[in-house]
Formats: C-alpha cells, sequence, structure tokens
C-alpha cells in the first residue's frame, strides 16, 4: 500500500493506494498515529486508489476510528471505488463510518 500524506489546513488528507489488508494495515495505523501526534483531529482518508480490501483492512480502518474517536477527532472516508464501497454496504459499515463521494465535498463539511 501506498499512502500519501497532505493536508489542507487543519485537516490531515491521506490518499491510499494499493492493497488494504494485513500486511499494510500497520503502516496504515502507524501514519494514522504519526498525524495525531501532530495533532490533527479531522482527518480525511481518500480510499480510489484502493484496488483490495479484506476483512483486516476493514479492521484496521475500525480500529483507526476509534483511536480517532477517542482523541476526540473525526475522520471522513471518500473516494471509494463501487468494489469497496459494495464491502461497506455488505458489512453494515455504512452505519459506523462518516462516507463522502468526494474530498472537495468531506473538507467543506469538516
Amino acid at each position: 500500500m501506498n499512502i500519501s500524506r497532505g493536508t489542507k489546513g487543519e485537516i490531515a488528507i491521506l490518499k491510499l493506494s494499493g492493497r488494504l489488508d494485513l500486511e499494510s494495515s500497520e503502516s496504515l495505523k502507524s501514519t494514522v498515529d504519526g498525524v495525531l501526534t501532530d495533532n490533527f483531529r479531522k482527518m480525511i482518508l481518500v480510499l480510489n486508489g484502493v484496488d483490495f480490501i479484506n476483512s483486516s483492512g476493514l479492521g484496521s480502518l475500525i480500529s483507526i476510528l476509534k483511536k480517532v474517536n477517542q482523541n476526540h477527532g473525526r475522520m471522513i472516508l471518500t473516494g471509494m471505488a463501487p468494489f469497496v464501497r459494495d464491502v461497506f454496504e455488505i458489512t453494515q459499515l455504512t452505519n459506523i463510518f462518516e462516507i463522502h463521494n468526494d474530498e472537495n465535498q468531506a473538507v467543506a463539511i469538516l
């Protein structure tokens, strides 16, 4: 997995590409830990480059959301490919995560 980190004002933006699975989960968690350490409490994860996601990847996103919430933050997922969105809908994670269609919409909300 490739993770590109950027900011827009006080919002951290992480653009993910590649496989979101057990192997890449620790890297993503470490990156988010760095974002929180840098005192960013608003975060957008852009998933349009994710070409594979499995239960380990979903688990890491749930763990990350929990950590963001514990730090009084807010996280939005955006830019999901249709098959990734389907996985979230099938697992009913659309009820847990805040999901928006594009990055600009997410920035405007935060």
